[in-house]
């Protein structure tokens, strides 16, 4: 681990020595950071075992490692994309500017050379993570856009929900969206199915909707959840949904074809949502061993994805956790909260 002293707003922060699992700043001295004498045994190449980001002047509410694993991207309420190095000093190199309104949700193209991202402004927005220039803006939402995903293989197509009772299909090489989906209610989490055929999309009416692109009409619908759907992520081999729900659920749901007809298949409790209502995320380790979920009670939720047993609960965040994103390639948990900040924690292996 690096010596340097670590600038005051990228700051290293350690567990307290008896266990308790608070944070605390590591103690400095004559301009090095302190070691333990007995240094945790590292399991991946971030500067300190956790780093804090801060420079966002809003609530953060998106958050998503770059396919190499080398960047992360945050969205926020202060209507600006940033983006910062995974290791060394974690530096916020880059800020992207040109909605007007907070970014709800971002994603990274599988290629890593685009962000979209989605605000109240009534845009889906695509910017170039190499210069960080906008280089498309999709403003056919007559309300808030609350949501946005790429297609993670095949063309460059992705999907936004809106307020205005709609999810969009567009395509990146056309100017128009190339298929508009409609809701009765407001969209608040919309995903791509990876066969590029389906789309998923849940909001205030409780249920995940399965459009058939080609037919254009919904051909399932998934009940269970008791409240707003806030977040949807497909598993890592394209089988399995994810949801976040406001009745305090994270629910797996089996999406391959001719699956039995409950298709719920895991609940998963212990993260909360509360009266903020913000849009909670929620996402898979790239194994799909574990998943995650954002929560109001400022913890980080980890939970094994067979077992359903809560590995991790995270402290050290002050403000809703808006968003976890786990790291590629190694074993990192980032976090993006109400409070302003993003952690980076390393978990064992």
């Amino acid at each position: 681990m690096s010596g340097a002293l670590v600038p005051s707003n990228k700051r290293a922060v350690s567990t307290d020595p008896d266990g308790a699992g608070a944070l605390v700043k590591r103690q400095r001295t004559n301009g090095e950071l302190a070691m333990a004498p007995n240094e945790i045994r590292r399991t991946s190449d971030l500067q300190a075992p956790i780093m804090l980001l801060s420079g966002h002047a809003g609530e953060v509410f998106s958050l998503k490692f770059s396919p190499d694993g080398k960047t992360i991207a945050t969205g926020s309420h202060d209507k600006h994309l940033f983006l910062w190095n995974t290791y060394g000093d974690c530096e916020n190199f880059m800020a992207m500017k040109g909605h007007k309104n907070a970014v709800l949700e971002l994603h990274w193209t599988s290629d890593g050379e685009r962000i979209i991202s989605a605000s109240p402004d009534k845009s889906v927005r695509a910017w170039d993570a190499a210069t960080g220039l906008q280089v498309k803006k999709m403003a056919e939402h007559d309300m808030f856009v609350n949501t946005c995903c790429p297609l993670r293989r095949g063309p460059p197509l992705l999907v936004s929900g809106s307020d205005d009772g709609t999810a969009k299909v567009w395509d990146m090489r056309v100017k128009r969206s190339v298929q508009t989906l409609p809701e009765t209610y407001q969209v608040c989490a919309v995903a791509f199915a990876d066969a590029g055929d389906q789309v998923y999309t849940g909001g205030i009416d409780n249920s995940v909707k399965v459009w058939d692109l080609r037919k254009e009409q919904v051909v399932l619908t998934l009940s269970g959840h008791s409240d707003t759907i806030t977040g949807m992520a497909v598993s890592p081999n394209g089988s399995h949904l994810l949801t976040n729900s406001m009745d305090n659920t994270l629910r797996e749901w089996d999406m391959r074809p001719y699956a039995a007809e409950n298709r719920c298949t895991k609940v998963f409790t212990g993260h909360l949502h509360n009266f903020e209502k913000n849009l909670l995320k929620c996402a898979w380790s790239p194994d799909g061993s574990q998943v995650t979920a954002g929560s109001a009670d400022r913890m980080v939720y980890i939970w094994d994805a067979a077992s359903r047993a809560l590995l991790y609960k995270l402290p050290g965040h002050t403000g809703s956790v808006n968003e976890a994103s786990f790291h590629p390639t190694q074993p990192i948990i980032g976090s993006a909260s109400s409070d302003k900040t993003v952690y980076l924690g390393e978990l064992a292996v």
